[in-house]
């Protein structure tokens, strides 16, 4: 098993990939599990703005290596950092129950008890997506964004001693699993495995979460039909209530001047994860859940689809078409 992560990275890369091997070992207490860290291009290039990169499987492309040789059977994954298409021979085996999705801006502690709102003009905001600083950028104009990259240490680092960001934006669910609550891919862990090897599939089958992958379903969907990746700002996210899942999406300029932004709704029963599924092993943007019955699954892909061709109806495509242009020049 490998956990996606450089030696200073490996923290949260080993959080999570210890919670996925305890919730195995209680599933099948008799089997031993190796773990192995590694490092990937995204983890190596820090100087440089993700979507600047221009490399579709920053996070991914050394560990499916390692699959496609054997070296490991497993990968865990922060599921944002898997691309809406995976090369052939992988699949997502497994989705692990979704911790909290939102955003959390972290102060320089000169700015404690400040908000955005209140930051002064010109204050310098570090992200480290296109899409939060497109979106903060219309509801903040007085405030400057710019690139941050690394690892939670690293860049907690950057704003406490250096004076260049008054304030950063993290995923609360990576502070959160380091226990940095007070500091306060986004929240959902996805297993990568091979797309033939039925033991492996059967084995991480036990970690889907049916809720947490019919969100998924929708919100992959979503952002494969719009093509939406580190290059352009798309948003996407779900809520699921009394039997409706509902799905909000939208798109920014970079600036966060022009948006376009929708809501739609789908009555999707959640199964039990024990009922029988698919004979075969059909991927759905990416993910194989044979233990998942097929409507379901068939229904959340149904309801991004539909979210996304009603955005490009509105003019997401020319939005879109823009933002790569402008994000290339820069």
């Amino acid at each position: 098993m490998s956990g996606n992560g450089n030696a200073a990275a490996t923290a949260l890369a080993r959080i999570q990939t210890d919670s996925v091997v305890a919730t195995l070992k209680a599933s099948y207490p008799g089997l031993q599990f190796e773990i192995i860290a590694m490092s990937t291009t995204g983890d190596k290039i820090l100087d440089t703005a993700l979507s600047k990169i221009g490399e579709k499987s920053l996070f991914t492309k050394e560990l499916e290596h390692a699959l496609e040789k054997n070296e490991v059977d497993l990968v865990v994954h922060s599921l944002k950092d898997l691309p809406t298409v995976l090369p052939p021979g992988f699949t997502i085996g497994a989705i692990c129950k979704r911790e909290n999705p939102h955003d959390a801006v972290v102060f320089h502690p000169k700015f404690v008890g400040k908000t955005l709102e209140t930051l002064p003009e010109k204050s310098v905001v570090g992200t480290s997506s296109l899409r939060r600083a497109a979106q903060l950028q219309r509801k903040f104009p007085h405030l400057e964004f710019r690139s941050i990259r690394g690892n939670l240490n690293t860049r907690l680092r950057k704003l406490d001693e250096q004076q260049e960001f008054s304030a950063i934006i993290l995923a609360t669910a990576g502070l959160q699993r380091m226990g940095w609550h007070n500091r306060m891919g986004q929240g959902a862990l996805g297993v990568e495995v091979r797309a033939k090897d039925q033991d492996i599939l059967d084995l991480v089958g036990v970690l889907h979460d049916p809720e947490t992958l019919l969100r998924c379903i929708a919100e992959r969907a979503f952002l494969r039909h719009l093509e939406g990746g580190c290059s352009v700002p798309v948003a996407v996210h779900t809520a699921m209530k009394d039997g409706q899942l509902y799905l909000t999406g939208g798109v920014w300029s970079l600036d966060g001047s022009d948006s376009i932004q929708e809501t739609m709704q789908a009555t999707i029963h959640v199964p039990a994860q024990h009922e029988d599924g698919p004979e075969d092993d059909p991927q759905l943007v990416g993910i194989t859940a044979r233990n998942i019955p097929r409507g379901p699954q068939l229904a959340a892909q149904n309801l991004g689809i539909s979210l996304a061709n009603l955005l490009l109806s509105k003019g997401a495509k020319n939005i879109l078409d823009v933002a790569r242009q402008l994000n290339d020049a820069h």
